[in-house]
């Protein structure tokens, strides 16, 4: 297997689609929604590239961190470092130069893109820890890719503003909703070897209602962000879609039958924040 190949493999580079398109909405409200500010491709690119090495950072970190749980999980046995694809030198290694990077990256942003990106890789290298004490590790999840709305608006506008905070919010509860769904696969595991989730905290069930709850939360969010920026028919339209897929990914997971979890976890959150970001983008652009 090519080298880049086991790198791209070790950190899920497809699963980028989750947060990326969010970091964009970010980058576009800060050009185009407050109106103070201009396009550049500069920045765009820095704001990308900080995107796919935080993240390139927190995967590795993951990967080198759950090793020894990976070796032992049916499930995840032949993930790249348990199956010795790649060494936990080498995955430990790529995770510094990814995270060195980033901060690299910031500096030729702005000050406070810089400031900030400690704390930053701190949060999502510090939640491939939280599984061994908290069954809260799916919002820490969240918080992470939650980063980058707000992250990709800061790199523009260098300071905070509430609509963008709006949609980081709406990252946080939706990534913590269908990572449940997606930790329900390994209730019996977590639960085995004391690792904490909430599916092993609460059940099958009880897990899906939690998920359920902050998807209602993130489809609240959505009609009030809406709201609030004085969206119009465009990105309503984008939301009523992405409504429907948020109802539709709950009607494919049973508590006794998780066999289209793939399907609910990668394929339709993948529509989802793809959807969101063409429709919300075409609505600043257009209007």
């Amino acid at each position: 297997m090519p080298i880049l190949k086991k790198y791209l493999s070790l950190v899920k580079f497809s699963h980028t689609i989750f947060a990326l398109p969010f970091a964009l909405i970010g980058f576009a409200l800060a050009v185009l929604y407050s109106g103070q500010y201009t396009f550049d491709w500069r920045t765009l690119l820095l704001m990308l590239a900080c995107m796919v090495t935080a993240r390139n950072a927190a995967m590795a970190f993951n990967r080198y961190l759950d090793r020894r749980f990976d070796a032992k999980n049916p499930r995840t046995v032949m993930r790249e470092v348990p199956a010795g694809v790649i060494s936990p030198k080498s995955a430990l290694t790529f995770t510094i130069i990814n995270a060195l990077l980033f901060i690299t990256a910031t500096y030729f942003i702005n000050p406070l893109c810089f400031y900030l990106s400690p704390i930053a890789i701190f949060v999502v290298l510090f939640y491939s820890y939280t599984k061994r004490f908290t069954a809260l590790c799916h919002i820490v999840l969240g918080v992470g890719l939650a980063l980058a709305p707000i992250g990709a608006y800061l790199t523009i506008t260098g300071k905070f503003d509430p609509v963008p905070l709006f949609f980081s919010f709406i990252v946080l509860t939706w990534v913590s909703g269908f990572d449940i769904i997606y930790a329900l696969q390994d209730e019996e595991f977590d639960r085995d070897h004391q690792l904490n989730s909430i599916p092993a905290a609460l059940g099958k069930k009880n897990a899906l209602m939690v998920s359920n709850v902050l998807h209602v939360i993130s489809a609240a969010l959505i009609i009030g962000v809406g709201f609030y920026a004085a969206f119009h028919w465009i990105y309503w339209i984008g939301a009523a879609i992405v409504l429907s897929l948020l109802v539709y990914q709950h009607t494919l997971v049973k508590p006794n039958d998780l066999s289209k979890v793939n399907l609910a976890f990668g394929t339709t959150n993948g529509i989802i924040s793809m959807v969101f970001a063409i429709f919300t983008i075409a609505d600043l652009l257009l209007n």
